[in-house]
């Protein structure tokens, strides 16, 4: 009896420890807040990769006009049935100049991106009379193109990179305009045979004395306007034709005028050497005693006195000198006695009507002489 119940015993705590061993271990609760669970990214399909930029990326596209009625006209340009003659390519951001119809006089390419002007376009183009070339980056013109355009009268190239007058120009030409370029220097024989221009703009270069030699303008002499201003000259240009009626200097660092260089300038009537180094010393007395004088302009200078002038003058700029003292009878070009009963110019008295003589050391009230001399003056700034 005692060992049944032994034996019961053992067999309940047998399987009492079996529960405990089998039983699942409560899990703990968790103590963050498990993260969302992202989607896999879906792979975009790849972009095409762009085309490597042909030009620089400064440059915008050329604007290419809608297809004209003329076949012979370029997309850059458009052709006028108003102007038959006439090729407009401007503010297109042309790179390259078109082929040129033959037909064609007026040929305006300004203010594009042009660098180069060679003979190709131009094979067929001689008719070309002006072309228009300012404003664009032209550093090189083929001395070939002009020997297509034989009856070229006008050209202007001003506002670009040059750095030489081009070679080979024609000599028909009537108007040559290479302002604001950075020309330092004028081949010889550039101009020779040029005896039809009438202007040459050379304004804002970077021409010295060494840059032009004594017959660069030899060959001239239908000149008419010569424009050197804002350069680097020291003296005056040599060889300068008489034909001249308007010469420009100005910003300058001229400091003397020879005392003859005008002489045999019949036609000279403006001379502006505003801006340069002038004073008593490099200006003689009477280099300005020029008959057919009208317009002179000597500002921002260094004169100490005024420079004598011919009767005809009518306009005198002396502004922004060192002037201290102005005498009516020393600078009076006749004499203040004059008889009235003469009829000649002298009676007539000086010409002068304007007279500007601010920024010196001047003060009011102005000279009765001067008053008495110059009795046709309408405006004198003091």
């Amino acid at each position: 009896m005692k060992a049944g119940t032994g034996l019961f015993s053992a067999l309940a705590v047998f399987l009492l420890l079996g529960a405990v061993l089998t039983q699942t271990p409560r899990q703990k609760k968790p103590t963050r807040r498990p993260g969302l669970t992202r989607r896999p990214s879906v792979p975009k399909p790849a972009e095409p990769a762009l085309p490597e930029p042909q030009e620089p990326t400064d440059f915008p596209p050329v604007i290419l006009g809608p297809p004209s009625m003329y076949i012979y006209c370029p997309r850059e340009c458009s052709c006028s049935p108003s102007y038959p003659n006439a090729l407009n390519c401007e503010n297109r951001n042309i790179r390259n100049i078109p082929v040129i119809p033959p037909q064609t006089q007026y040929l305006y390419l300004q203010n594009n991106y042009i660098s180069e002007v060679t003979a190709e376009p131009f094979i067929n183009a001689t008719e070309i009379r002006w072309i228009n070339l300012a404003n664009n980056r032209i550093h090189r013109i083929d001395k070939n193109v002009f020997e297509k355009v034989p009856a070229l009268l006008y050209l202007y190239v001003q506002r670009n990179s040059l750095k030489e007058v081009p070679a080979g120009l024609p000599a028909s030409l009537e108007q040559l305009r290479l302002g604001r370029n950075r020309i330092s220097k004028i081949p010889a024989g550039s101009f020779r045979h040029m005896g039809n221009l009438t202007l040459l703009d050379l304004y804002h270069n970077q021409l010295s004395d060494s840059g032009m030699g004594k017959n660069t303008f030899k060959d001239l002499k239908g000149l008419v306007q010569l424009n050197l201003a804002h350069n680097i000259l020291k003296k005056m240009p040599a060889g300068v034709p008489s034909s001249l009626i308007q010469l420009f200097l100005d910003k300058n660092r001229i400091d003397d005028v020879p005392k003859d260089y005008f002489d045999g300038f019949t036609h000279l009537a403006f001379v502006r050497l505003n801006y340069n180094q002038l004073s008593d010393k490099g200006l003689p007395k009477t280099v300005f005693n020029i008959t057919s004088l009208l317009d002179l302009q000597l500002s921002h200078n260094q004169l100490a006195s005024v420079p004598l002038f011919n009767g005809h003058l009518e306009h005198l700029h002396l502004d922004h000198n060192s002037i201290e003292s102005i005498n009516g009878t020393q600078i009076c070009p006749y004499s203040l006695e004059a008889d009235p009963s003469d009829h000649s110019d002298h009676s007539m008295g000086p010409r002068l009507r304007y007279l500007r003589l601010d920024g010196n050391h001047l003060s009011p009230p102005i000279p009765l002489d001067v008053i008495m001399c110059f009795r046709h003056l309408h405006s004198i700034v003091i």
